[in-house]
């Protein structure tokens, strides 16, 4: 007996059911038979996962597609900067670290953009910085800093849309902007929205 859809397969002609049994001995052929019927059935079946599974594993990554599952952001510099200071967040809240990383070198003046679309939330000096931020939704928000900025709290941005002027500040050895992005309460990587941080896995040779 041949099924050419594991679909087609009912409690009543399930060869692994009692039903199958019972169907097997109806027809008068022998048990052997009908065993080694259900030996050839859990061949293909399990061949057919193997494949399945094989070309999942092997599937390449949407470009679009973050790490984070987002649509992937753009970059708030262009070209394309240098990462002077990475994200190494500290271990615990009050702790010291560096919540975000550092872009740049640039010239006084560079221009900033939104990364992806949202929401002006603050525009306003911290500490002694000018300092932007944007609620892109999903519980995600940007800050930007040290940014000047005619934009207001209530200021809808495209992705890509000129934000502001970069100003000195941050970085003691050259200009750069300082990129910050939080889920929640918590900050996250900002160049996980970039670009695919996933380390490299070497996959077996066939």
């Amino acid at each position: 007996m041949y099924y050419s859809d594991p679909t087609d397969l009912t409690a009543e002609n399930h060869p692994l059911s009692t039903y199958g049994s019972q169907r097997i001995a109806s027809q008068g052929l022998p048990r052997k038979a009908g065993s080694m019927t259900v030996f050839k059935l859990l061949l293909t079946m399990l061949a057919a996962s193997a494949i399945v599974v094989g070309n999942t594993s092997a599937a390449t990554p949407d470009p679009t597609i973050t790490q984070s599952g987002q649509a992937q952001w753009s970059w708030p510099l262009s070209p394309k900067p240098s990462v002077l200071r990475t994200f190494d967040p500290p271990d615990k809240p009050w702790l010291s670290g560096h919540r975000g990383v550092d872009l740049g070198p640039t010239p006084d003046g560079a221009t900033v953009t939104a990364p992806s679309d949202g929401v002006v939330t603050f525009v306003g000096v911290v500490v002694d910085r000018p300092v932007l931020t944007i609620d892109h939704g999903n519980s995600l928000k940007s800050s930007f800093e040290p940014v000047a900025s005619e934009l207001k709290s209530g200021d809808a941005v495209r992705k890509g849309q000129f934000i502001g002027t970069l100003e000195p500040g941050h970085c003691s050895s050259a200009t750069c902007l300082h990129w910050g992005v939080r889920r929640g309460e918590d900050y996250v990587n900002p160049l996980g929205f970039v670009s695919d941080i996933r380390p490299s896995v070497l996959l077996p040779l066939k």
